[in-house]
């Protein structure tokens, strides 16, 4: 029963018992409200209490303790401010008056009272039927469940900046630890670019000399002669040879930039996945040569809605992991295929593999089978929750001594929400 119904159903029976019911009928009444846990009362005009059941009394007890049993004549003797002034005013007006009442005492926690006033014998009437219930209890709940939200709150606020705080660390532990093997890759093109221009200074130099001998009509040395035509060609693969190297630097440079950029504003965009699947491997390839032959099987994939620097993550964090687990020179195998609405990325390899009590425990945070210094623990926990992010799934099987398989499955289209941005 609710409060209105238990209210209203309590003044009919307090008004019956009040009014001077005889007989069984109104004997029984009068019990029944004796019986009730909610306090009771009909007082006139004038707050002079005219009947109070036995949940009243109690309450008139813990109001005020140190009245003892006197008689309690009129509602003040409850409590001076047991209803506000102006509520007898409204119940003259409206018929009925309802609201909460916090009651303080000195030395004495306050009391929480929901409290109904009920004209009796219509709008004219000078005798009011009272309905008082004690919430200090529930009050007390609530205030404590809010503080405990609140406090929530706050954890799962900061608990997100240290989510994001994680990945970004992670991530730039990542860049470090490849840092190495990028700048090998950049200094390979920069080192034979530097031997081309030097090359290339010392042709040039002696194609002008030969042209300005033969334009000056100058006699040349037999010996010291060069052929024209062969240094113009050596000159055009010098300059060739240098360009691609420069533009290997440009390739590996914004590889390594799109990889690590975090974004300060989560963009969710439409994305090549083989487009980001070919910049890891491009940046981390100098991890992967010398340890594994990368077999990639792409199929026909649309462009998936998703954030990509972050999926980038992904792809590092379980590549590196693949090139780990081959003792010697192994495989690498990159699959991609379009399946319904979802897009399949397969990464695997003929490694060492992961022993079976070991697996439902990979993507725990900090757990790792490496030794000591050589892995946080962070890379897989963080690549979960990436995909579980992108509303996808992230499966692993592994056979021990035969290799092991990664499973990513992501939605083409992110599922709408409010609090996603676009």
């Amino acid at each position: 029963m609710n409060t209105e119904s238990s209210a209203a159903s309590c003044m009919a029976l307090s008004t019956a018992a009040g009014s001077g019911g005889t007989g069984q009928v109104g004997d029984g009444i009068l019990s029944l409200v004796e019986l009730m846990s909610d306090a009771l009362l009909l007082f006139d005009g004038h707050g002079t209490v005219m009947y109070s059941n036995r949940a009243a009394k109690v309450l008139a007890q813990v109001l005020s303790p140190q009245d003892g049993d006197v008689r309690r004549a009129t509602l003040s003797d409850w409590h001076p401010h047991l209803i506000p002034e102006y509520a007898l005013d409204i119940c003259r007006d409206r018929g009925s008056w309802s609201g909460e009442v916090e009651l303080g005492a000195p030395n004495r926690p306050a009391r929480a009272l929901l409290v109904r006033i009920q004209a009796l014998g219509g709008a004219d009437a000078e005798s009011y039927g009272m309905w008082v219930r004690d919430v200090t209890v529930e009050h007390s709940r609530e205030l404590e469940l809010n503080q405990r939200n609140s406090e929530l709150e706050v954890a799962l606020a900061k608990l997100g900046s240290v989510q994001e705080a994680v990945l970004k660390s992670e991530k730039l532990a990542s860049i470090g630890q490849l840092a190495a093997g990028v700048a090998h890759e950049i200094n390979n093109p920069i080192a034979y670019v530097k031997s081309n221009l030097n090359s290339l200074q010392h042709s040039t130099l002696q194609l002008l000399s030969e042209v300005r001998a033969r334009l000056q009509g100058s006699p040349t040395d037999q010996e010291d002669d060069i052929d024209i035509d062969e240094t113009a060609t050596e000159i055009k693969e010098l300059i060739a040879e240098s360009c691609e190297g420069v533009d290997r630097v440009i390739k590996i440079v914004r590889d390594l930039k799109d990889f690590s950029h975090v974004d300060l504003i989560e963009n969710w965009v439409l994305a090549d996945i083989h487009a980001g699947l070919e910049s890891t491997l491009n940046i981390i390839w100098n991890e992967l040569k010398y340890k594994a032959h990368i077999v990639k099987t792409f199929g026909e994939l649309p462009l998936i809605e998703c954030l990509p620097s972050e999926l980038n993550q992904v792809f590092m964090n379980i590549l590196m992991n693949a090139a780990q687990a081959l003792e010697s020179y192994g495989v690498v195998t990159v699959t991609t295929e379009r399946s319904n609405d979802n897009v399949r990325i397969s990464i695997g390899d003929d490694g060492k593999g992961i022993p079976e009590d070991l697996l439902p425990r990979i993507f725990d945070p900090f757990f790792t089978t490496k030794t000591v210094g050589e892995g946080t623990g962070l890379g897989l926990a963080i690549s979960y929750g990436i995909v579980a992010k992108h509303h996808g799934t992230i499966e692993v099987t592994s056979v021990p001594g035969q290799g092991t398989l990664f499973l990513i499955e992501l939605p083409i289209q992110q599922p709408r929400s409010p609090d996603r941005k676009s």
